[in-house]
């Protein structure tokens, strides 16, 4: 990033802290996806009222974990230990004989068997026929019953083994590959690769990609010794920010005391910029091939059929020029056409153009009308950078 770009940077992050956006904020842009350390842009303060807000802070990337998993499985694939289209329930015996609800708002006993199994390839692209439900249904409310709902003030209490005991419980809103919902697919993946490597997903993470590609701050949770760098995480409502979790505490403070190989990361702009880079120099860090140019072609390319792209599926109008490959949204048309990238439910977000350019930003807010504004600005920086 040249000086120029950071000066930039640093005042668009300025203007949109001190508009009341978020407390503090940290991002970083390529041009290139050169072998240059990635600089952080860091602004305003750790909490309200707190300490600054410093580059090196760890934050809690959320969804954008899921690009960072699907790269992982993808080698998996390439070393020849998971195959896209064979099925998962070898590892996941959990995910046999699914039943498979005769309509997603059916009652919970409304169902037939699955015409086809679960595959990898479903996991990636969230068509397994787990995930979020949208509308109120039998379904949505015995995920909230069994603690399968998913906001981030309502963090994983239970370890991987018992997360996808439950979540097998329930039947599948369609059959596999026939429709789209969000997030759940990927703890079920992280389970999936935990168990194909056998041992915890944040040991396979850290031997394998995250310490090869030097992201030696992103977990799957913040040690003891780094707390400090830990910012608070807020939700703005009509009355101001209300902390959900406070700076150095909350759920990804310290050790957990079971397994999260479900779980989301926390990282650095840094070090997320680093695993960016990668996807934007074609699979390629430091001379060796991560990941194939053919499954990173499928991972940065629309995988969903029409048919599974459900308008309730979703936020009104996500299918709207947008896909969805292996845990990344597609552009697929207009101005950024090629464009992917991803964001996370507490104000964090990345991408990465066809050109080469890719960014980085990180809040610690939820996602919402307060902060989009800054999102838009820094997905337009780029193009002007």
């Amino acid at each position: 990033m040249t000086a120029r770009a950071a000066g930039v940077l640093q005042a668009l992050l300025d203007r949109h802290v001190l508009a009341g956006a978020a407390p503090g904020a940290v991002a970083s842009l390529l041009a290139v996806p050169d072998g240059a350390e990635p600089e952080a842009v860091a602004s305003g303060a750790m909490s309200v009222g707190g300490p600054p807000m410093p580059p090196d802070a760890l934050v809690r990337v959320m969804s954008m974990t899921k690009a960072v998993t699907a790269v992982t499985a993808l080698r998996l694939v390439e070393a020849g230990r998971l195959g896209l289209d064979a099925p998962v329930d070898r590892w996941l015996p959990e995910l046999a004989d699914r039943r498979v609800l005769t309509s997603p708002t059916a009652p919970l006993t409304d169902t037939a068997p699955a015409v086809r199994p679960i595959t990898l390839r479903h996991l990636l692209t969230c068509t397994s026929g787990y995930g979020l439900v949208m509308t109120d249904s039998p379904l949505r409310r015995a995920m909230a019953a069994a603690g399968l709902d998913v906001a981030p003030d309502r963090p994983v209490t239970v370890g991987a083994d018992e997360w996808l005991t439950r979540l097998a419980a329930l039947p599948l809103a369609f059959q596999p590959g026939d429709g789209w919902r969000y997030h759940h697919s990927f703890g079920v993946l992280g389970v999936l690769v935990s168990r194909v490597a056998g041992r915890p997903l944040q040991d396979h993470l850290a031997d394998d990609l995250l310490g090869p590609l030097g992201m030696r701050d992103t977990r799957l949770w913040v040690p003891d010794d780094d707390l400090a760098r830990l910012p608070a995480a807020y939700r703005h409502t009509g009355s101001g920010p209300v902390e959900l979790e406070p700076a150095a505490g909350g759920t990804y403070a310290g050790r957990p005391p079971f397994d999260v190989s479900h779980r989301e990361l926390v990282s650095t702009v840094r070090d997320y910029t680093r695993f960016a880079r990668m996807l934007a120099a074609g699979g390629r860090s430091d001379g060796r091939q991560v990941v194939s140019p053919e499954h990173l072609r499928l991972m940065t390319s629309d995988q969903v059929p029409a048919a599974a792209k459900a308008p309730d599926s979703f936020f009104p109008g996500f299918w709207d020029g947008t896909g969805w490959g292996f845990g990344v949204g597609v552009d697929v048309e207009g101005p950024r056409a090629g464009r992917f990238g991803w964001s996370g439910g507490l104000g964090t977000t990345f991408f990465v153009d066809p050109g080469g350019a890719a960014g980085v930003l990180a809040t610690q807010v939820e996602v919402g009308a307060r902060l989009q504004p800054l999102f838009d600005d820094f997905q337009a920086l780029a193009e002007r950078a």
